[in-house]
């Protein structure tokens, strides 16, 4: 499924934002996606990041606040009916059927939950990558090719802990979008794409500072494609990306 924002103002529709790409600011700048000229709004008031079909909306320590459904957040998965509360506008979040014929994940596919004992464990919350990625395999295999952004010889990638309580225990990143980390501390999601894998920062907790390291490197506010045998660190946990 695919979201958009509706904006309003004195029960007013003044705007349409489909969220088609990965992240949408909102606030006062005239260079904003969302463009809202009012002195309750900040520059940089907060921001819509997409992933896979799933968004998260983030306050971007705006000075009056963002509000979903009349309570303040700081980051916050967005709902399909979500009232967004930005000075005296609001936006509504709306989840909007995919295209015919174009198969993707309407939430998120798997997530490992990295707990107090740095040991991971798998929650599975939906089949629907998977089961797009069996339906694409399928009419790549009648065709004669590997599914898109999968070369005939590589399966999919996978991480590795490296911690000392379980080093060595492998987690294949098989799904559409995978998530990492301890809710509340630190998140963030890997998600596959026709080119390659590609981790970006969900949650960092408080004042949400936190961000991944990927090599030793804190990776920055965009999604940043993961290569073989990139270190990752998230949660205090060590992990490692390999391909192939």
């Amino acid at each position: 499924m695919a979201g958009k924002l509706i904006l309003n103002f004195n029960d007013q529709t003044v705007g349409e934002y489909p969220l088609d790409k990965e992240t949408l600011v909102i606030g006062r700048r005239p260079e904003c996606d969302i463009h809202v000229d009012n002195l309750a709004v900040s520059g940089r008031h907060a921001r819509v990041i997409t992933i896979a079909g799933s968004s998260f909306l983030e306050d971007l320590n705006s000075t009056n606040g963002t509000l979903v459904n009349g309570k303040k957040i700081g980051k916050h998965p967005l709902a399909d009916g979500d009232v967004i509360t930005i000075g005296k506008h609001s936006l509504r979040f709306m989840l909007t059927a995919e295209p015919k014929g174009k198969a993707g994940s309407s939430s998120f596919a798997e997530t490992i939950v990295i707990g107090s004992d740095q040991s991971s464990a798998l929650r599975q919350a939906a089949t629907d990558g998977e089961a797009a990625q069996a339906r694409q395999a399928d009419a790549a295999s009648r065709e004669g090719a590997p599914p898109s952004g999968v070369s005939a010889n590589i399966g999919p990638a996978r991480v590795r802990l490296l911690t000392e309580s379980g080093p060595g225990k492998e987690m294949p990143l098989s799904k559409a979008l995978t998530t990492l980390g301890r809710p509340g501390i630190q998140v963030a999601a890997i998600s596959r794409r026709h080119n390659g894998d590609f981790i970006v920062h969900v949650d960092g907790g408080a004042n949400n500072a936190a961000r991944p390291i990927v090599n030793g490197t804190v990776i920055g506010v965009t999604s940043q494609l993961l290569q073989d045998q990139d270190t990752i660190e998230i949660a205090g946990v060590k992990l490692q990306y390999l391909r192939g």
